[in-house]
């Protein structure tokens, strides 16, 4: 008798053990799964205040494409947003193979990898292959490393329609590339294609970042006041 009942609280300790093996492990996991619930409506808050930033700069026209910074606040985020012309890029349909070959070797590539790069934009040409859809598309190309792709990446342009870039909308590394003169973005027309970079900061540490290729309605009373051609965050 006293076996079996040594036995049975035996039996009766294994379970409640178990039982808190599994309640200890459920807990955790709730508390898991709140955290990464917490996470993500902060997070979603912080890129809708991204989002928030560049409709207020999209709003008001006046500000000068050239990537200036503009400070701005909404609700409890910090917004760093910033407005750039696409003709102040490479337009890769019209580049000049000499332009494209300095640029790359400004962007870090080796006289090899950008030869390339050369070799494969004049073959492009020469058999009549369809011009690039998206900007993706330059990173399969021979010879690009994803180091020179992210140095490139913000120099070059599917839409500006330039067979050089604006001195105007220029960043210091192209105009020293491409040995282009220093002109004042002042006054100057960026066209209508414009890359939004948004900048979103919230208490907690929070941070999102938003980058729009848009281009501008003609008429500032549309009611769409713009299209949006490339989405990255």
């Amino acid at each position: 008798m006293r076996r079996q009942r040594g036995a049975a609280l035996l039996l009766v300790l294994w379970a409640l053990a178990l039982l808190s093996v599994l309640l200890g492990g459920l807990a955790g996991w709730v508390q898991l799964q709140s955290r990464q619930a917490l996470w993500l409506r902060q997070h979603t808050q912080t890129v809708l205040a991204a989002e928030a930033g560049i409709a207020l700069v999209m709003a008001d026209r006046r500000w000068i494409a050239d990537g200036r910074d503009i400070a701005l606040t909404f609700d409890d985020a910090q917004l760093h947003v910033s407005l750039r012309s696409e003709r102040g890029k490479l337009y890769l349909i019209n580049a000049e193979a000499d332009d494209l070959m300095r640029l790359a070797l400004a962007c870090g590539a080796t006289q090899a990898q950008a030869d390339q790069l050369i070799k494969a934009f004049e073959a492009r040409r020469k058999h009549g292959l369809p011009p690039f859809r998206v900007l993706e598309e330059v990173r399969q190309l021979p010879g690009m490393t994803q180091t020179l792709y992210s140095q490139l990446l913000p120099q070059i342009t599917l839409w500006s329609d330039l067979d050089r870039p604006d001195p105007a909308f220029a960043s210091p590394l192209m105009r020293k590339a491409l040995n282009l003169p220093r002109q004042n973005a002042e006054g100057a027309d960026p066209g209508v294609v414009l890359v939004v970079d948004s900048h979103a900061q919230r208490p907690g540490g929070y941070q999102a970042r938003l980058q729009l290729t848009v281009l501008l309605s003609p008429s500032e009373d549309s009611a769409q006041p713009y299209r949006v051609l490339r989405w990255q965050e």
